[in-house]
């Protein structure tokens, strides 16, 4: 109420000409005042603002005002893992590797590091007075869509296929950006794609995404509201349609949703182009005015693209009128506000270049790499190897390659290590280490010289490193993969399922590790026969090949632990374009066949027992507190972390419920004989279930709570997993 009779005053002393200041200050005009009220801050920005002037600034690409003294902005920067697309900064695991570390603490860690440099770089820049696309502090991140089908190119963006995790560390992701202070922002993050977006890549322009009340509510939309929940400053609205409405235009999604229900009070951007989607590809408008008055009045704050530039034209129209166009820009410009754009000396001004690919953010990524690599088979303890090995063969299409340390959205810098590099770096200085690329990225054995595997049969052990690149799965117009940058199999290509044949013939009986990078599940069913040791390194960062050297050879036990389901073979995922999560029966949630490797899964190098603490059987009630305890013990001979995990898995419901969800987890170090307790708190959160008609609820009845370290299914047992503890709770 105060700023709306602000405004009102402030406006009619404009009209009169009266240069009397409601608020006393030396600032020219009181949005330049920092110890204003920054609603009051806002509204007096939008008083001084032409028409014209309000349009100007409505587009990512928002242009200067020089009477006032606004520079050009632009909206557009990037830090999926790192500062992207820009100055060299540090350059982390791909968000996939950062999953696969179950680790909140260490995400937020990171994401304070990228921020730091975001700052450091935006201050430099400023002070010089370049306003340029990706040197700004509104970052397009994080990617909390659900990876559903390891099909689809873009899965590596995200933090997997599991709503839970993809919501725990999107949040820590957001707050290690954001900062602490309630009042600013040190950058402004962004969720995305909201919503129900996960490919087809080639079709996304134009494609439908039907899916019901229950995935949409279990499946889609959790991680969202758990980063609304974190106060994320943004949301990224999605090319596609979901249940007919487009999704940069959608009442039900944007206003009922994120807006009416979730609270949600920051800027929302278009995808780059989706406004134009509307008329062009949907059909749901029939021309860019009437695009334009449809994300104005769903409340999209700034349009990534040019079809706001047809806003005057709607005005004309009266396809929208100045007041809608106000609010839209009320949310944008407040965000700016609270990130100090406005404000001479901000509360981050003084960061510096200094941060940027400091000693201590290399160390970062470094360890973040190691927390990411995922053991998935160790045969007959091969691994890890001994340093002063008399020889060692290094080989494999990804062995020498810099791309595999990238994934997509990512920034350069000069530090970057190659699995070559890591382990030419490790091995003693009698060792002897030979390379050859030995295959191509291509299906053809022709193009592979199959006479190089006679190196192997001369080592004490053959590391191949193999897999694929971001260039064979990622976003449509940047990989080159068929299908707009989707994959049509997820098999290991030919050419490199050849190749390790030839390498297994030539080891005989000495160790042939092979370590995979790739973003998205492998279909590889005799690649694990021929494999010793299988090491899965995702796309690792600018200390990838450090962080895999240290694994190989045992400086750090392996502690990653999948955030994806590794399937059997394409034929096991049905179609890709269904989106029915829980009635096609996707992710390790409703999935019945097989895999290869399950969901949470991922070897150390020690043995690991769990044992559970007092009552296995509890009766739960709402209003008492209750928890579960294990006792977990390291029986072997390495120092080790351990991702604890919470599983549950409901009896007898009444409609379709998840096999197993995971709830909870923590990560913990373990010294070699050293044992610990941990608890888990049980609440409603952790009971309740989603109903066929997408009410989430707590049900009574009885629910079976394990706690591991892998999914509590049958293969991970055979797989080597220690046994889980399980507890029976039943609700009143």
């Amino acid at each position: 109420m105060k700023a709306k009779l602000y405004l009102v005053l402030v406006s009619l002393l404009s009209i009169m000409g009266c240069k009397e200041k409601v608020h006393e200050t030396s600032y020219e005009y009181l949005f330049q005042d920092p110890k204003v009220h920054i609603d009051d801050r806002v509204d007096d920005l939008i008083v001084q603002l032409s028409l014209e002037e309000k349009l100007s600034l409505m587009t990512h690409e928002a242009q200067a005002i020089p009477r006032l003294n606004i520079p050009y902005y632009n909206w557009w920067s990037e830090c999926l893992h790192g500062v992207a697309r820009s100055v060299p900064a540090t350059v982390f695991p791909q968000a996939i590797g950062l999953a696969a570390t179950f680790d909140r603490d260490l995400i937020r860690d990171v994401a304070d590091a990228i921020s730091d440099e975001a700052r450091g770089i935006y201050n430099e820049a400023v002070s010089k007075g370049i306003h340029k696309q990706y040197m700004g502090l509104t970052f397009w991140s994080p990617n909390v869509n659900i990876f559903r089908d390891p099909r689809w190119g873009r899965g590596h963006e995200t933090y997997g296929e599991d709503p839970y995790l993809s919501g725990e560390l999107g949040a820590a992701f957001v707050n290690g950006l954001q900062g602490t202070d309630p009042d600013h922002l040190k950058v402004a993050a962004c969720a995305k794609h909201f919503a129900v977006h996960n490919g087809p890549e080639a079709l996304r322009h134009s494609f439908n995404a039907i899916v019901n009340d229950k995935d949409l509510n279990e499946s889609y939309l959790p991680a969202f509201k758990k980063l609304i929940d974190a106060d994320v400053a943004g949301v990224m609205c999605a090319y596609n349609r979901t249940n007919d409405e487009v999704c940069c235009g959608s009442p039900e999604l944007l206003m009922n949703i994120l807006r009416e229900e979730w609270g949600f009070d920051g800027y929302v951007v278009s995808d780059c182009g989706a406004l134009y989607d509307f008329h062009k590809f949907h059909k749901s408008t029939k021309s860019p005015e009437e695009s334009a008055a449809l994300a104005i009045k769903n409340d999209v704050n700034v349009n990534c693209g040019n079809i706001y530039n047809h806003l005057s034209s709607a005005l004309e129209k009266g396809l929208v009128s100045e007041r809608e166009l106000d609010h839209a820009l009320r949310k944008q410009l407040k965000i700016r506000f609270k990130l100090g754009m406005f404000d001479e000396d901000g509360l981050y001004s003084d960061i510096n270049q200094s941060v940027i690919r400091c000693e201590k953010h290399t160390q970062l990524s470094r360890k973040t790499a190691q927390k990411s690599i995922v053991l998935l088979k160790n045969k007959n303890h091969v691994l890890p190897l001994q340093k002063d090995l008399s020889q060692v063969y290094v080989t494999g299409n990804n062995a020498a390659d810099i791309n595999v340390l990238l994934g997509n959205y990512y920034g350069v810098n000069p530090n970057m290590n190659t699995v070559l590099e890591g382990i030419a770096g490790k091995v003693s200085k009698s060792t002897i280490v030979q390379y050859n690329q030995g295959i191509l990225q291509v299906q053809k054995l022709e193009d592979m010289n199959t006479g190089l595997p006679g190196n192997a049969a001369a080592a004490d052990a053959t590391i191949a490193v193999i897999g694929q690149t971001a260039l064979l799965e990622g976003e449509a117009g940047d990989a080159i993969a068929p299908l707009g940058g989707d994959r049509e199999k997820i098999e290991l290509p030919e050419n490199q399922l050849k190749f390790v044949r030839l390498l297994r013939k030539a080891c005989g009986d000495k160790p042939l590790i092979v370590v995979i990078c790739s973003g998205s599940a492998i279909a590889m069913p005799e690649l694990e026969e021929l494999a010793d040791a299988i090491v899965w390194a995702w796309y690792p960062g600018e200390q990838g090949g450090n962080a895999i050297a240290d694994i190989l050879f045992g400086d750090v036990s392996p502690s990653g632990k999948l955030p994806i389901s590794m399937y059997k073979s394409t034929e096991d995922l049905g179609d890709f374009e269904d989106y029915n999560i829980a009635e096609s029966k996707k992710t390790y949630r409703y999935f019945e066949g097989e895999v290869s490797y399950p969901f949470g899964y991922g070897l150390n190098y020690s043995t690991l027992q769990y044992e559970a603490i007092g009552d296995s059987q509890l009766q739960y009630s709402s209003d008492k507190e209750m928890s579960v305890k294990v006792k977990i013990s390291n029986t072997g001979s390495f120092d080790l972390e351990e991702v604890v995990q919470l599983y549950t898995q409901p009896k007898n419901t009444s409609f379709i419920s998840p096999k197993f969800s995971l709830r909870n987890f923590k990560r913990i170090s373990l010294a070699a004989g050293e044992s610990k307790e941990i608890s888990f708190d049980i609440t409603d959160e952790t009971l309740s279930q989603v109903d066929d008609s997408g009410i989430t609820q707590l049900f009574k009845g009885e629910t079976t709570i394990y706690v591991g370290g892998a999914l509590p299914i049958k293969k991970s047992l055979e797989l080597g997993m220690p046994k889980p503890v399980e507890f029976s709770v039943c609700v009143k």
